[in-house]
């Protein structure tokens, strides 16, 4: 596989379509009125047109300022805003409007607030289930530094996903995610199970940041002996020259081993190809689960 720098000539499987659809603009003025922001946006997401064009939107709660700096993260890093009580019945409004029958909700890491927001997450699981209990939940959480209280708090709000993306492996760490560790991440996807409640666990990995197969290999043996159901793996695209470089697009066939692999070592369901992001297409998860 080629070695490439992040700003070289894209692959030709790197190329992103052009989409539009009838209920683009419809999506993006109600996330404005209500004053909702998605990680879509945010993070500068390659399949956000797709993703709004069919009505789906990743709900990111907690402001849009982060407490931490990952390098390979376009989210805002800074001073967060206060909380906004009432946002938690505003995500609520939008998934009853536009009909959602599978709702992701994350967040900026607060590592400012004593809970790492951990209450506005159950909050709003409890608004949308009080608007629709037939809507799936997913979240998609932070590391909550390790707190096992904050962790319980979301494990009591019953979604049906908690996802907690460990990004990349361990080695990567102190260059990638310098504010957060490894073990940790892997801790908290394995105290879901331990606190039971029929949750499932969900887990992601960028590649093309200097990992190799076997690395890989080893990162999907840690999420499974935590217990991690769902396993997503996508190419890492830096969002600026600050940002951490790429350092290799990686194959497609690659990930058709990867997502081979991680069958093989028993996650229940695995998406690994080039744009797959963390939420992407996150509803076929659960509905290849309940298929006949």
């Amino acid at each position: 596989m080629e070695k490439k720098s992040a700003y070289r000539k894209k692959p030709e499987w790197l190329r992103v379509p052009i989409r539009s659809g009838g209920n683009l603009r419809e999506v993006k003025e109600l996330l404005r009125q209500l004053h909702l922001h998605t990680v879509c946006e945010e993070a500068n997401c390659p399949n956000r047109m797709e993703c709004f064009s069919s009505r789906t939107a990743t709900f990111m709660i907690l402001g849009d300022v982060c407490t931490r700096d990952c390098r390979f993260c376009n989210v805002t890093h800074g001073v967060p805003l206060q909380v906004e009580e009432d946002e938690p019945c505003r995500v609520a409004e939008a998934v009853l409007q536009l009909q959602l029958r599978h709702v992701v909700v994350t967040s900026v890491t607060r590592d400012d607030l004593e809970d790492g927001g951990a209450e506005h997450f159950a909050a709003t699981v409890d608004a949308i289930r009080a608007q629709d209990p037939s809507v799936r939940i997913e979240v998609l959480i932070p590391d909550f530094q390790g707190s096992r209280t904050a962790l319980e708090t979301v494990v009591q709000s019953v979604p049906d996903i908690i996802n907690h993306n460990i990004e990349t492996i361990a080695r990567l760490y102190p260059a990638v995610r310098p504010q957060a560790d490894y073990r940790r991440s892997l801790q908290l996807l394995k105290r879901v199970k331990e606190y039971g409640n029929g949750i499932f666990t969900k887990s992601g990995l960028m590649v093309g940041l200097g990992e190799s197969p076997a690395e890989i290999d080893e990162a999907m043996d840690d999420l499974r002996e935590a217990g991690c159901d769902f396993l997503t793996i996508g190419q890492y695209l830096a969002p600026s020259r600050g940002h951490h470089p790429v350092i290799e697009y990686v194959h497609p066939d690659q990930f058709a081993a990867y997502r081979r692999t991680a069958y093989a070592k028993g996650f229940r369901f695995a998406a690994s190809a080039p744009f797959v992001r963390s939420s992407y297409r996150a509803a076929e998860m659960l509905d290849d689960l309940t298929s006949p």
